[in-house]
């Protein structure tokens, strides 16, 4: 008995570490391209705000973990200007995110977007117009 608890135990463990990785390795395959998870050195290359940015827009407008998982849900895949919650001139730089459907699948966002809260910004972050303030 002691084995079999001992042994659930570990799998247990396992599962869980998988998973995280890979939310991780789903972040990379299909956000990454985009969305940096540290603040980018070569402004020129950015083509999307780093992940650390988005996330502190979209806690600061769904401070409550399950309204900005299902906002970001949302919005992956049917983002508009509308509902867009970046400051004004991060849409006039890189324009409304593209559409993700058919990119990636719901169970894909469910493991990502956990993540991706948890995750970002990190802990201290000051956003780029926090600088010296």
């Amino acid at each position: 008995m002691r084995n079999t608890i001992l042994l659930v135990a570990i799998v247990a463990t396992s599962l869980s570490a998988n998973s995280q990785t890979t939310a991780e390795e789903l972040f990379t395959n299909k956000c990454s391209s985009c969305h940096t998870t540290s603040r980018p050195t070569d402004m020129s290359k950015v083509v999307a705000p780093a992940i650390m940015g988005v996330m502190r827009h979209i806690k600061m407008s769904y401070p409550e973990r399950d309204k900005a998982i299902a906002f970001m849900k949302d919005y992956i895949i049917n983002p508009s200007k509308d509902k867009a919650i970046c400051m004004p001139q991060k849409i006039e730089r890189f324009g409304v995110m593209p559409s993700q459907k058919g990119l990636v699948t719901e169970k894909e966002l469910d493991s990502i977007l956990p993540w991706i809260y948890d995750k970002f910004p990190p802990k201290g972050f000051r956003g780029m117009g926090m600088r010296g303030k």
